[in-house]
């Protein structure tokens, strides 16, 4: 019993005593990032729920109140007329189908790309690297850009919307440097069964990729998605309007024009066609995120390693 006892005063003696002055600063300094961050929260997400109430209220009501998260009367004309509209169905599905031709062309052209720049051995390696990291610094510029998909022929073509923009030079980096961390045993073993450099790629390579796949897919997808300004400079038939055209022109002071594309005799409120539009818009990217959200942490930390 003396031994348990004189064990048990050991220890407590040499317990480091409790810093109650780091533990009031670590407390205090939790409360501080909790009230921050939920501020910004707020930030984020009162101008959503603004705009989703606004899109079921009628003009009256938008106009009077400058303000608020509930309508007091439900008003269902703004969608009605969205989804009774040609114009709007169509520029949705033209977006849609460029999104996902977009994303799995640039997804396809990255990785094919950073998988042979991945090789040290590489003849020419290094200077490619070179120019690819210039392209992060300089740029050709808008105008460039349009004479060249103008002399493509591309202009009111969708590709002129995919393929100017279809490799980002940082992303590229980044995937390359994933490849880099990949175990050289696998690709070896793979070599010595018979596989050729594309069947270690299909076979080896993108399974072990997935985390990063689905990080940049989600990346390209919503820049394809939100992206205006390609449409606005090389698309200029109506009918081939993606969806942030005809957000923009809803949204913009030539609403007037933008509502005479769309064929129907009968208007809805125009501030509530608006906040409609916008809220359509931003719904798919926010109801395929959480699927992805599982490999989005792991695939932005993947591939962040030194050279």
């Amino acid at each position: 019993m003396s031994t348990m006892t004189e064990t048990k005063n050991t220890k407590s003696a040499t317990k480091p005593p409790v810093n109650n002055n780091s533990s009031l600063g670590s407390r205090v300094f939790d409360t501080l990032n909790v009230v921050l961050l939920v501020g910004v929260a707020l930030i984020t997400i009162l101008p959503l729920l603004y705009v989703l109430a606004g899109s079921f209220a009628g003009e009256a009501e938008i106009s009077s109140r400058p303000f608020f998260l509930w309508p007091e009367k439900f008003v269902t004309e703004s969608y009605r007329y969205i989804f009774a509209t040609d114009t709007f169905i169509r520029a949705l599905l033209t977006t849609v189908v460029v999104t996902a031709v977009g994303t799995v062309v640039q997804l396809l052209l990255t990785f094919t790309m950073a998988y042979p720049l991945a090789k040290r051995y590489l003849p020419g390696r290094a200077l490619v690297l070179n120019l690819i990291i210039f392209t992060l610094v300089f740029s050709g510029g808008m105008i460039p850009t349009y004479l060249v998909v103008r002399d493509m022929g591309l202009l009111d073509s969708y590709w002129a919307l995919i393929l100017p923009l279809a490799i980002n030079p940082f992303y590229l980096i980044i995937v390359k440097s994933f490849f880099q961390e990949l175990p050289q045993a696998l690709e070896e073993a793979a070599r010595i069964d018979g596989c050729n450099e594309m069947g270690v790629f299909f076979k080896i390579v993108l399974p072990l990729s997935k985390p990063i796949i689905a990080t940049f897919s989600l990346f390209y997808a919503v820049a394809i998605w939100n992206d205006y300004m390609s449409p606005l400079l090389y698309i200029s038939d109506p009918s081939k309007w993606t969806l942030q055209i005809l957000v923009r022109q809803l949204t913009s002071n030539d609403a007037a024009n933008a509502l005479a594309q769309m064929d129907r005799t009968w208007v809805p409120p125009e501030q509530g066609l608006k906040f409609a539009v916008v809220v359509i818009a931003t719904l798919p990217i926010l109801f395929f995120y959480p699927f992805l959200q599982k490999h989005f942490a792991k695939g932005v930390l993947i591939g962040g390693v030194k050279e």
